[in-house]
């Protein structure tokens, strides 16, 4: 949990009164590696913080499974705009590694933004978080190539290039696991 109350307070300073609360609306889970948190059709509850571990979020787009999104330690994730209308979602996240995960539920986020000023403003990062990471991976795909497009990600996510399977990577990148098994033959570390 410390590592959730430093994580905040690392962009929102908080009151005494707001950690206790927020350890309070805030539950640790602990989950195995490959369990399902979210399914298509399903509405998302939570916003979760990973505390330790690997998740990934992805679609199955006309039965291809497309990699969304790869959160490492230290990170939030949800289905938002599921978590935000209450509505089914498109996503699915399961965990790639154990995970210890720190979630929230969407009643209690509610009474934590009734109860706390800083509540208000997480919303309004971890939601300006989602979107530049959206705008950054379009940005990403319409300018750099395959190999540029690898390349950045192993420098920002060494962690995840260790611990994630190719074919994950490699539909992440947007790309097929040959394409990005050549890329990798190709660079020297």
């Amino acid at each position: 949990m410390q590592k959730l109350i430093n994580h905040i307070q690392s962009k929102i300073s908080l009151t005494p009164n707001e950690i206790k609360l927020t350890k309070t609306y805030f539950v640790s889970k602990k989950k195995p590696a490959q369990t399902q948190l979210l399914k298509a059709g399903d509405t998302e509850r939570y916003i979760y913080f990973l505390e330790t571990g690997i998740v990934k979020g992805y679609q199955n787009i006309d039965g291809k499974i497309v990699i969304q999104h790869l959160v490492e330690t230290s990170d939030f994730f949800t289905s938002l705009d599921s978590f935000m209308s209450e509505t089914p979602s498109l996503d699915y996240f399961e965990t790639v590694t154990d995970c210890n995960l720190i979630r929230i539920s969407k009643p209690d986020f509610e009474r934590l933004q009734k109860e706390t000023n800083f509540a208000a403003i997480l919303a309004n990062e971890i939601t300006k978080s989602h979107l530049s990471c959206k705008s950054e991976r379009v940005k990403d795909f319409q300018i750099l190539t395959a190999k540029e497009r690898y390349l950045k990600f192993i420098n920002q996510h060494p962690e995840l290039a260790l611990n994630v399977s190719i074919d994950n990577i490699a539909s992440y990148l947007g790309m097929e696991p040959q394409s990005l098994s050549r890329i990798r033959k190709q660079i020297v570390f």
